[in-house]
C-alpha cells in the first residue's frame, strides 16, 4: 500500500508541477501548450498500456462504436470536455486564475457527491450531507459577495461530472476510453500548434525552449501514469483522500505565481476547505473499517 500511497503523491505533485511549469514556456499560449502537451502525452501513455496489456481496450471501444455509430457522437462529446479542462489547466496559470480554478477542483468532490445522489439516485450519508452543507454556506458567501462564481471555477466543479455520467453512459470509462478521447483531440492539437505565434525566431532568441517543450510531454504523461497506477494499488477510499492532495499543492502554486485570496474571499474558501475535511474523515473512516474487517 506505500506504494499506492507514494504514486498517488507523486501524480499530484507532477500536476502540481505541470501547474507552475507553464510559467516557464513564454512565449508559448495556453493553446499551443495544450497542443503541445497532448500531441507529445499520447505516445507516452500508448507505450504505457503496450506494456500493462491495456492496449485492447482501445479495440473494444472501436467495437463497440462500430456497432453503434452514435457512440462516436458521444466519443466526441467526452474528447471535448476533457479538452477543455486540460487546456484551462495550462491557461489558468498564465492568465492569473489559478486560485478560480483550484477553487473547482476543491469543489469537485462535492459536486461528484450531488451527481451521484441527482443522477444515480445515491444515497448521502450524514457526513457527506454536512459536507453538502459546509460548501453550500462557502457558495452562498460567494454569492451574496460577488453574485456569481468565476467561470473558471464553475467549469472545473461542474464539466468534471458530465464528463464522467457521459464516459460512464457510453461505457468507455476506462483507460480505452481515454486513449480514444486524447486520440480525438489530435486535430485539434496540431491546429493550434501550426496556428500558434511561436516562431522560428522565438526558438532561436530562447533554445532553452527545445528542451522544454518535450519535457512538458514527459510530465504530462508521468503524471498521468502515476494516477492510473495509484487507482490500481489503493483501495478507493485511500485513493479518493489523497486526490485531494493535487488542489492544496495548485493552491501553493497559484500563490507562488504572486496570486493571492483577498480578505472578502475568506468565508467562500474556509467553509469549502471544512467540507473537504468533513469528507476526508468519512473516508478515513471507511477504509478503517474495511482494514477491521480484513
Amino acid at each position: 500500500m506505500s506504494k499506492g500511497i507514494i504514486t498517488s503523491v507523486m501524480a499530484s505533485t507532477l500536476f502540481a508541477v505541470m501547474y507552475f511549469y507553464t510559467s516557464l514556456l513564454a512565449p508559448l499560449s495556453g493553446e499551443e501548450m495544450f497542443g503541445w502537451r497532448m500531441l507529445l502525452t499520447l505516445p507516452f501513455v500508448t507505450l504505457f498500456m503496450l506494456i500493462s496489456g491495456d492496449l485492447h481496450l482501445v479495440g473494444a471501444v472501436w467495437q463497440r462504436i462500430k456497432a453503434r455509430p452514435l457512440l462516436l457522437l458521444g466519443s466526441m462529446a467526452t474528447s471535448a470536455l476533457m479538452g477543455v479542462q486540460l487546456w484551462l489547466f495550462l491557461w489558468a496559470p498564465l492568465h492569473g486564475r489559478s486560485l478560480e480554478v483550484s477553487l473547482g477542483y476543491f469543489l469537485l468532490p462535492l459536486t461528484m457527491v450531488l451527481t451521484g445522489r441527482l443522477v444515480y439516485g445515491e444515497q448521502l450519508s450524514y457526513l457527506q450531507k454536512l459536507a453538502v452543507l459546509f460548501a453550500v454556506c462557502g457558495v452562498g458567501h460567494e454569492l451574496f459577495q460577488h453574485g456569481r462564481f468565476a467561470w473558471e471555477t464553475l467549469l472545473v466543479a461542474g464539466g468534471y461530472p458530465i464528463y464522467f455520467v457521459l464516459r460512464r453512459a457510453c461505457r468507455n470509462d476506462n483507460l480505452g476510453g481515454l486513449w480514444t478521447d486524447m486520440c480525438l483531440m489530435l486535430p485539434a492539437a496540431i491546429f493550434f500548434i501550426v496556428q500558434g505565434p511561436l516562431s522560428t525566431a522565438d526558438m532561436a532568441a530562447r533554445p532553452v525552449l527545445y528542451g522544454l517543450i518535450p519535457l512538458l510531454g514527459v510530465i504530462s504523461a508521468s503524471a498521468l501514469v502515476c494516477y492510473v497506477m495509484a487507482s490500481r494499488l489503493l483501495p478507493f477510499s485511500l485513493f479518493g483522500l489523497l486526490s485531494y492532495v493535487e488542489p492544496v499543492l495548485l493552491v501553493g502554486v497559484a500563490l507562488l505565481l504572486g496570486e493571492s485570496i483577498a480578505p472578502d474571499q475568506w468565508l467562500t474558501y474556509l467553509p469549502i476547505w471544512m467540507a473537504v475535511l468533513v469528507l476526508m474523515f468519512e473516508g478515513a473512516k471507511h477504509l478503517a473499517r474495511s482494514r477491521r474487517a480484513v
